[in-house]
């Protein structure tokens, strides 16, 4: 591929030595200094996987003569890292725009929950859905994901809240998995709620006693592949007993440790995760100083969301105060019916400027942070030589336009490359 800028997620070279293997993360300094190739090129094996990046002409010297199966001419345009969704929820059946209204009129998360509105309405449709149907909506999602410039997703469960439905919802993550060119990250979060009739403690000892040991068996014969446990450690869902019982159930499966804490109250999610070693946490708007501390020394990250924030009108989360600690930041779409964004260009947007980033810390948060949050960053998220061919091709002369100009992504976007193949061209791409 012969383009004119690449950005490749990664650090100074004084920096980097210390890290031969490749990136696996990055703090807050750098993020902020990303290397930019002028005039490169990226080329990318039979085997889906990175053989060189950097100068145009230094590539063209090492490889004279040699002979490619397909070659892009992408002079003018910007090559970056496929974009990482870390947190989205897209097996679902039954839309709740007509929650939005209710939000819009003042009505909080808890309030439209607590009226039989929210996740439980999302539940009685999903169980009552086909396998199908199910991998239908999925299919159609995440390839609106993939034209925006995702190539790795994590996808949960959680619209069963028992066994069966959490099982289906796995399988058509699966079926996803298997069918799709979008790299998956598969998380199992039966305790998104409550189910109905049951007290916290029974759904607790359900999911322990029975959905994880048949997860698990499933798992060892194949049937299922399984990534992250999950939990909503929150006020009047999952408290903090539960979750840690929930979690350590997982962890003792082999599952990363990846859940949503700190949302709506401080419940001391971020110590709990610090303390078992979660991989991350996600949403934080509630996150105490004392909680961002430990994640920093954990090097668990946190997955930050805006579109949350954004629709609920809630404080953002505080990306400043996790990136001054030492946090490893990342960002995700949380793609569910409560907050329908495919774009992870438009949350880098929203992270910059509700959340007060900078562009490329946004980029970072949604590249490498993001795939070290699945636990795939020493395989994804920047270009570098033997990772995955994972790229998003730009048609404008800096890559910043992605984040600049919001929801302008469907125009600025001229190809989507995953393993070394073409997934998504756009011939009606505007020049600027």
């Amino acid at each position: 591929f012969g383009f004119r800028q690449i950005c490749s997620v990664k650090l100074h070279r004084q920096e980097k030595e210390k890290h031969l293997s490749g990136e696996e993360y990055l703090t807050r300094d750098g993020m902020q200094r990303l290397a930019v190739v002028e005039n490169g090129s990226v080329l990318i094996g039979h085997d889906g996987l990175i053989k060189a990046v950097g100068p145009a002409d230094i590539i063209e010297s090492q490889f004279k003569g040699a002979k490619f199966d397909n070659v892009l001419d992408a002079s003018g345009m910007c090559v970056i890292p496929g974009l990482v969704d870390a947190h989205t929820h897209p097996v679902w059946a039954g839309d709740r725009v007509h929650e939005f209204a209710m939000k819009l009129a003042g009505a909080t998360y808890m309030e439209v929950h607590e009226a039989g509105g929210g996740i439980h309405f999302t539940v009685a449709h999903t169980r009552s859905a086909t396998e199908r149907q199910l991998l239908d909506g999925l299919q159609s999602r995440l390839e609106r994901m993939m034209r925006a410039g995702t190539t790795l997703v994590e996808c949960k469960s959680g619209y069963g809240l028992e066994l069966d439905t959490e099982l289906k919802m796995l399988r058509v993550i699966n079926s996803a998995r298997n069918s799709l060119s979008i790299g998956i990250s598969a998380t199992y979060c039966g305790a998104h709620a409550v189910p109905k009739g049951k007290t916290m403690e029974e759904a607790t000892q359900d999911i322990v006693a029975v959905q994880l040991p048949k997860i698990k068996t499933q798992i060892a014969s194949g049937e299922l592949q399984v990534d992250n446990i999950d939990v909503f450690c929150e006020k009047g869902v999952f408290d903090l007993n539960s979750t840690r019982c929930i979690l350590q159930a997982g962890k003792d499966m082999g599952l990363n440790i990846n859940f949503h804490g700190d949302e709506l109250h401080p419940m001391n999610s971020a110590h709990l995760g610090a303390e078992l070693g979660a991989l991350a946490i996600s949403h934080l708007e509630e996150v105490t100083d004392d909680g961002i501390a430990a994640m920093a020394k954990a090097k668990t990250s946190a997955v930050l969301l805006p579109t949350t924030a954004y629709i609920l009108r809630l404080s953002p989360p505080r990306a400043r105060d996790m990136l001054d600690a030492g946090v490893i930041v990342a960002l995700g779409s949380d793609f569910n019916p409560n907050a329908y964004c495919c774009s992870m260009p438009m949350v880098m947007q929203l992270a910059c400027v509700l959340m007060k980033m900078s562009m490329p810390e946004a980029l970072a948060a949604s590249t490498i942070n993001a795939a070290y949050a699945l636990n795939r960053s020493q395989t994804h998220g920047s270009l570098e030589i033997g990772k995955q061919g994972d790229l998003v091709i730009i048609n404008a002369p800096r890559w910043e336009h992605l984040v600049y100009q919001f929801g302008g992504h469907q125009e600025l976007i001229r190809y989507v490359i995953i393993k070394g193949e073409i997934v998504y061209e756009n011939d009606k791409v505007l020049n600027l």
